[in-house]
């Protein structure tokens, strides 16, 4: 189990790496809807994954993950200087296809739903 304060790292972290992803001016971030999905935080908080889903689908995803990874160390800087943190964590990000998902499962969801409905 983790602990508060790696919890409460994560949910930082995440709340800074979204405003700051919000701000790059980066083409390849803004075609679409990017979202930061999970972030797991080492415990010694050297290492940070970050999960990287998108609208429109796993191809854009990695698109934005490239972007990223370019900007791997402007993004860890303005971290760093929003964050009062001992050590600013080494970041990957990581393309997922988990809100392409969720939304497939919604959609199947609302059909079930539509047809339950048809047949009352």
């Amino acid at each position: 189990m983790k602990s508060f304060k790696s919890v409460r790292n994560s949910e930082d972290i995440m709340r800074e790496l979204t405003a700051i992803l919000r701000e790059m001016k980066d083409p390849r971030l803004h075609n679409s809807l990017i979202s930061i999905v999970r972030v797991d935080v080492s415990s010694d908080v050297s290492y940070c994954k970050v999960y990287i889903s998108s609208m429109s689908g796993m191809e854009s995803a990695k698109e934005a993950v490239k972007a990223l990874k370019n900007a791997a160390g402007y993004v860890r800087s303005e971290l760093g200087s929003r964050l009062t943190l001992r050590h600013v964590p080494a970041l990957t990000f990581i393309a997922t296809d988990s809100i392409e998902y969720s939304a497939n499962i919604n959609r199947i969801l609302n059909d079930v739903k539509e047809d339950k409905h048809d047949d009352a």
